[in-house]
């Protein structure tokens, strides 16, 4: 939920490097997009701005490169987006990309909590702040340095409204419904010692897909943003390598 295109700058930059046209979506109220910021109508929103963007690629394949695949990656929370757009229209992608995941997530509204949001569910209460109950930045990483620059990230996500968690309810029931109405190749990428997602829940998701060409890549030591590791290549090096292989 927090994070944003920029977090991800190195995997971008070798991923152009290595041939590919990258594009990097600041979801609605997120990042660079200042309007409504932790807001949105409702979870369909989110999935038509994907929808959008992804059906104008693939033309803009079809007039320039016929033969290049289309692959939607998202990391973290982005996950329920691309695998319920993944599900409802399989006619735009071939290929899947999740980077850990928030499909099944370990940090579990309280009893409390999910009482306050069914009242507010009730009464259409949607623009109430409400703090992400994941700003510790060793949550995201172990570095250091990188602990720093998420703590003074003026684009980074701290609050959100009680319209985007009603959202965020609808579209988890919906992604982990999802799994069976997948069918392109898809590779998952996890951190062994997530905090935020929860690992095995979301391998038993997967074992659910509608494909056999799954791909399952884990990195024991990683904290939970990839991209934050000491040594990044190496999960950037097994991402192109499974690319070059949708592509074959």
């Amino acid at each position: 939920i927090q994070s944003h295109s920029g977090w991800y700058e190195y995997s971008s930059s070798r991923l152009c490097d290595a041939g590919y046209d990258v594009l990097f979506l600041d979801r609605r109220g997120s990042g660079q997009n200042f309007s409504r910021r932790g807001d949105t109508p409702h979870g369909d929103r989110l999935l038509n701005d994907v929808v959008q963007v992804v059906s104008q690629v693939r033309r803009e394949r079809d007039r320039v490169a016929p033969q290049a695949s289309v692959v939607l990656l998202a990391v973290s929370w982005g996950g329920k987006l691309a695998a319920i757009t993944a599900a409802r229209h399989p006619e735009l992608l071939d290929g899947l990309a999740l980077l850990y995941p928030g499909l099944c997530a370990r940090v579990q509204p309280t009893a409390s909590q999910q009482a306050r949001l069914w009242l507010a569910r009730q009464l259409d209460i949607r623009h109430k702040r409400i703090e992400i109950p994941l700003n510790d930045p060793a949550l995201f990483t172990a570095e250091p340095r990188w602990q720093e620059f998420i703590r003074h990230d003026p684009l980074a996500l701290r609050e959100v409204t009680s319209g985007f968690l009603l959202a965020h309810q609808d579209l988890t029931r919906e992604s982990l419904a999802a799994a069976p109405q997948i069918h392109c190749p898809t590779l998952l990428m996890l951190a062994g010692r997530d905090q935020i997602i929860d690992n095995e829940a979301t391998k038993i998701w997967a074992a659910r897909l509608g494909t056999d060409k799954v791909t399952l890549q884990e990195y024991p030591d990683a904290r939970h943003t990839l991209e934050f590791e000491p040594q990044p290549d190496r999960f950037v090096n097994d991402l192109l390598k499974w690319l070059q292989s949708v592509g074959s």
